[in-house]
């Protein structure tokens, strides 16, 4: 992606190529963007009509399955097959939002000392959603059809890598609700600031980088605006001394290379206890070396480029410092790095000691450190030292052993011999620096809506 010409280039990372040229949203175009959002009727229509819209909106999206993956594929890397399971994770909320949301939206009733109460779902108005390109279907339905659900109507500044999936975007959801419900502008960071400031936006969601989330937090809350963050993760991937280290080993390479490594709740931090160290990395060194790594559009490619050439610079420069601290690569696939693309190899680095660049960074690409404990104690420590907190993974034959663990580890989420994965039945969020708020879930649609108390005295 570069930006020129009052616009945006999409670039195919995988050649470096240019893909096509969008030109950034006029200001009079922005206005009415606001405009019609705020004058929309969704939020007074009834649950039916909701999932009614929600189902088409399912239906509509498995329609064009191949076409979307494969814009996925051209604009950010994606190997093609987790691009269609991308869309298809994207069918599947659907139509469990389709499924559970008349009962998520009925009001709850309470006897308040013979009064009635009620506690009702209202929207709560425009919702401007800040996204990035790294899952980027899963990301606007994973943040925005559960307030889409509550009535709200939802503005989107999408990923510039992504701009021509964030078009198809706006489509498919206009096709499914008809217009206005969710509207897509191409905008640079002055206009998103006067956004965000703009008085018919309601809330404000982002996700991203914790650095740009604080800034966006900062401007929300100037103006006194709900504001939900999604931002970084260092992902603790915990291995017990009574583990499965082959079920582990073959997890850890799943989690810290899908989507290419780029993805905020991957295992970032493989965390072994000493004592299954070598067994593990037995176990996990010729899972990396068998890697599919090539051309994204390949059916048999596991891990494609980086999305963007940045993006591999800060890796390559993360790579170098960490094998000057004297970190060594235990395992690698070679990847085209010499090649036009953002290319970079995927590898597994040992590191000794607390302030390794690879434990105190976010790696966001296929490239993960391991390191090793001698107590649970110091593994929990270690699992906590990173500023972030967004998710994490313990693994252990024992349940009670695994649950102990678990309890203490300061993260959103915890996954008990399994990988980390947004659920639509669980919400999803951090705490630390990962941000704050919840998404999917009823936890989901409740946190960018106005929960209305009502008290009525019957006589």
């Amino acid at each position: 992606m570069t930006a020129g010409r009052a616009g945006i280039v999409t670039v195919d990372p995988a050649t470096g190529d240019d893909l096509a040229f969008y030109p950034y949203t006029s200001s009079s175009t922005v206005d009415r963007v606001l405009e019609t959002a705020l004058d929309s009727k969704w939020g007074v229509s009834d649950v039916g009509d909701r999932v009614g819209a929600i189902e088409r909106l399912a239906d509509t999206i498995s329609g064009r399955r191949e076409t979307l993956a494969a814009l996925i594929t051209r604009e950010m890397g994606k190997p093609i097959a987790q691009a269609r399971a991308e869309i298809d994770k994207c069918v599947s909320a659907c139509r469990f939002y389709a499924r559970e949301l008349p009962g998520i939206l009925e009001p709850e009733r309470l006897d308040l000392d013979g009064d009635v109460g009620i506690v009702r779902v209202a929207p709560i108005g425009v919702v401007f959603a800040i996204l990035p390109w790294n899952y980027p279907w899963w990301q606007v339905i994973r943040a925005m059809l559960p307030a889409i659900a509550a009535g709200d109507t939802v503005v989107l500044k999408h990923a510039e890598a992504v701009t021509g999936s964030a078009m198809a975007i706006e489509e498919v959801f206009a096709a499914a609700f008809g217009h206005g419900v969710l509207q897509t502008v191409i905008v640079d960071a002055p206009t998103v600031a006067g956004i965000i400031d703009d008085p018919r936006v309601a809330a404000v969601t982002f996700t991203g980088s914790d650095r740009v989330g604080a800034l966006v937090a900062a401007r929300a809350g100037a103006a006194l605006k709900k504001c939900v963050l999604e931002l970084g993760g260092s992902d603790p991937f915990v291995v017990l001394a009574d583990a499965d280290v082959s079920a582990a080993a073959v997890a850890a390479v799943r989690s810290r290379f899908l989507n290419n490594g780029q993805s905020c709740i991957a295992a970032k931090r493989l965390l072994v206890h000493r004592d299954v160290r070598d067994a593990f990395v037995d176990a996990l060194v010729p899972h990396v070396q068998e890697l599919r790594v090539g051309d994204p559009a390949n059916d048999a490619t596991e891990v494609g480029p980086l999305a963007r050439l940045d993006l591999r610079d800060t890796l390559r420069s993360q790579r170098e410092a960490a094998l000057a601290e004297g970190g060594r690569i235990l395992a690698q696939t070679q990847a085209p790095e010499d090649e036009n693309g953002a290319w970079f190899s995927p590898s597994i680095i040992e590191v000794a000691g607390d302030d390794s660049i690879l434990l105190s960074e976010e790696t966001f690409g296929p490239l993960g450190a391991l390191t090793t404990a001698a107590t649970d104690d110091e593994l929990v420590r270690l699992a906590n030292a990173s500023r972030y907190g967004l998710s994490s993974s313990v693994w252990s034959t024992d349940l009670d052993h695994a649950d102990t663990v678990s309890r203490r580890i300061r993260a959103g989420a915890v996954f008990v011999n399994t990988i980390s994965a947004t659920d639509p039945r669980l919400p999803t969020g951090g705490v630390k620096a990962s941000g704050y708020g919840r998404e999917l879930g009823k936890w989901g649609v409740h946190e960018l809506a106005n929960l209305q108390a009502v008290r009525i005295r019957k006589s």
